[in-house]
């Protein structure tokens, strides 16, 4: 199981950073790059999730707060496990979503289907193999551009263009970090919608 110590560990290849004990980031640092590029790939390619939620008997309204990193809810079934499926309009707002039906629930579940942002920690990771590197390549991006930043006014025992390379390297992997979004992101996925008109 990939865990960020190993994600770091892969930025830390990149960058060329692998002498232990003369680090050029530490690992609070390199862990803010990566949460930050982590954000940025859940957005375009975020984990898509089902759960069931109960709802109150005579009220539209289900409670979102319990859906761990939750991004958007794609889709509700209700009444669930009819077929064809029962789809009905809803909208949200905050930590609530209403649904958009003629009468109002029973108490029974309704599914949610929807996306969520992945996680990166010591217990392991919930992004499939081929997205880590594309984390660590993000997250490598930034951490070269933050150092060339803070190199400008900086002695560089490597001359006085280090600065400069380290510029010119993290834009171009910052480049290949967002087509790469781009490239396997849902933006870019047909999807079936239903479309309403909300209250």
């Amino acid at each position: 199981m990939t865990t960020i110590a190993d994600i770091r560990g892969r930025v830390r290849k990149d960058l060329g950073d692998t002498t232990a004990g003369a680090y050029r980031w530490s690992d609070d640092e390199l862990d803010r790059h990566i949460a930050r590029a982590l954000e940025e790939l859940s957005r375009a390619i975020p984990r898509e999730q089902v759960a069931l939620a109960a709802t109150t008997p005579g009220s539209r309204e289900i409670d979102l707060s319990g859906l761990a990193s939750l991004i958007e809810v794609e889709a509700v079934e209700y009444p669930v496990d009819s077929f064809p499926p029962v789809m009905p309009g809803f909208s949200t707002w905050a930590d609530s979503l209403t649904l958009h039906t003629e009468t109002a629930p029973d108490g029974g579940d309704a599914r949610l289907y929807y996306t969520a942002a992945h996680v990166v920690d010591g217990s392991g990771s919930t992004l499939a193999g081929f997205l880590e590197d594309v984390l660590a390549a993000g997250a490598g991006a930034y951490a070269a551009l933050e150092w060339a930043v803070a190199g400008i006014d900086r002695l560089n025992t490597g001359g006085p263009d280090v600065a400069n390379q380290y510029e010119s390297w993290g834009r171009a992997r910052l480049t290949a970090f967002r087509q790469l979004l781009h490239q396997h992101g849902r933006s870019n996925r047909v999807r079936g919608r239903r479309l309403y008109v909300p209250a």
